[in-house]
């Protein structure tokens, strides 16, 4: 075989989602061979040995993140943001089309967002493209220039640049969608269900939650799997927070729907009965529903209902959160969370009796294969070397002000989390501690066939 790259020694690895001991080499970036520890020796320029309570597990996949820039590149941007990335064992992401100015509906905006990134990633980056009223022209070219896929919203996205589609807008995406053969992504929240509810107003949170009923994920999620049932177009739901929807979920893939749904997680973490009045960090959209909810969230991961856990990083800067006046109907809705969703979701995992390998089958390898990178979120033999060592005994508080996003404002602030990542590799190279510029790349999706 000739001497690898490097050799990673793990007494614990996620190999083929289970839990052994083993040995990783790579070369040029990729994983070369998965080796059993008996194998040694073998030659390598660099080896990484795990401490007997380290676990190295595949780089998270986050297919669900703002990073704002440009145009907003106070509230995050690709430098800050993706060493949050790097530090939270996320070593993909795919960048949101909004809210960065120009939002992505076209190809010059995917150009100039491309531009920005340069020079700034410490972890690999795809793009999100955006559908809107009167963008449609627009889509093909931005599929064939290497979007994953495209974004609607159903409801106000709270930018004015970036409008929702009504009914008869989302018929026509997802007729084009389909035609392409693109996935289509959506912000299930009805906007005319929303309308309809009592606007949002002052520090009561039980106000906001009856401003974003439930029924509007439920009549939101029936559109669209109307309009891609209709159409058949693969279709996916963006942050599912109410577990009531999962029956209708449920019906459409046992009628051969190609679909799929995410949680984030504040959603497993946090419940209503938590959130203070006033406590406007915690304010998201949909919002953070009831402890019983919360439990149904975590038993359809379980089952398989819903595939996927992503951050929703969206981040914003402190005075739009309204923490003076702690108005929920003033504050900004979106939940920074990219460097710690690993620690979160594997606090609440291992509480409910389930391990690592499931967690890295959420995390890692469902997002990559449901937007293509079946190259990336696993460890084996030519799938890059992205790779994360990381302690699932270490505990910590959050202290916000110790983070690498650009805001240091959290609503996980002063939370006990267990689990840290103490290392983080980006095909082959080291991500994590930061050791200089990064050497993350933009991914295109026509590079995937």
């Amino acid at each position: 075989m000739g001497e690898y790259d490097q050799l990673f020694i793990a007494r614990r690895a996620v190999i083929d989602m289970q839990e052994r001991p083993a040995v990783v080499a790579t070369r040029d970036g990729r994983v070369a061979a998965v080796l059993d520890p008996a194998a040694l020796p073998v030659s390598s320029r660099e080896t990484v040995t795990l401490s007997d309570r380290e676990v190295l597990l595949p780089g998270l996949v986050d297919t669900h993140v703002h990073l704002n820039e440009p145009g907003r590149s106070v509230w995050e941007g690709f430098e800050s943001g993706t060493k949050a990335a790097a530090a939270g064992g996320v070593t993909t992401l795919i960048d949101m089309p909004l809210n960065s100015l120009p939002p992505t509906t076209t190809r010059d905006a995917l150009d100039v967002k491309r531009a920005a990134a340069s020079g700034k990633l410490h972890v690999d980056v795809g793009f999100w493209g955006g559908v809107v009223p009167g963008s449609l022209r627009h889509v093909e070219a931005l599929y064939r220039a290497g979007v994953f896929g495209f974004k609607c919203f159903l409801a106000d996205s709270g930018v004015p640049e970036f409008p929702p589609l009504d009914p008869a807008g989302l018929e026509v995406a997802a007729a084009e969608m389909a035609r392409l053969g693109a996935l289509l992504i959506a912000h299930a929240e009805d906007g005319q269900v929303i309308a309809a509810a009592p606007p949002p107003r002052g520090r009561a949170y039980s106000a906001y939650l009856r401003s974003r009923p439930a029924e509007a994920e439920e009549r939101a999620i029936a559109n669209l799997i109307d309009a891609a049932s209709r159409c058949r177009t693969r279709a996916h739901v963006l942050h599912l927070s109410h577990a009531g929807s999962l029956a209708c979920i449920g019906r459409a893939r046992a009628d051969g729907l190609d679909l799929t749904v995410e949680t984030c997680p504040h959603y497993l973490h946090f419940s209503a009965e938590q959130v203070a009045d006033g406590a406007t960090w915690l304010k998201c959209a949909p919002p953070i529903r009831g402890a019983d909810n919360r439990e149904r969230l975590w038993n359809a991961l379980a089952s398989g209902e819903i595939d996927m856990i992503v951050s929703d990083h969206s981040p914003c800067t402190a005075d739009l959160k309204a923490l003076d006046s702690g108005d929920f109907g003033v504050a900004w809705g979106g939940i920074a969370s990219l460097e710690l969703g690993l620690a979160v979701v594997w606090t609440g995992a291992r509480e409910r009796g389930h391990g690592l390998a499931t967690v890295a089958r959420w995390m890692a390898s469902a997002p990559a294969d449901r937007v293509g990178l079946e190259h990336k979120g696993r460890i084996v033999p030519g799938a890059d070397a992205d790779l994360v060592v990381f302690d699932p005994e270490a505990e910590f508080v959050v202290d916000p002000v110790r983070l690498h996003q650009r805001v240091p404002l959290s609503a996980y602030n002063g939370e006990r989390l267990t689990g840290v990542v103490r290392q983080s590799w980006v095909r082959g190279r080291r991500a994590y501690p930061f050791a200089g510029p990064g050497n993350g790349a933009t991914l295109s999706r026509r590079e995937l066939a």
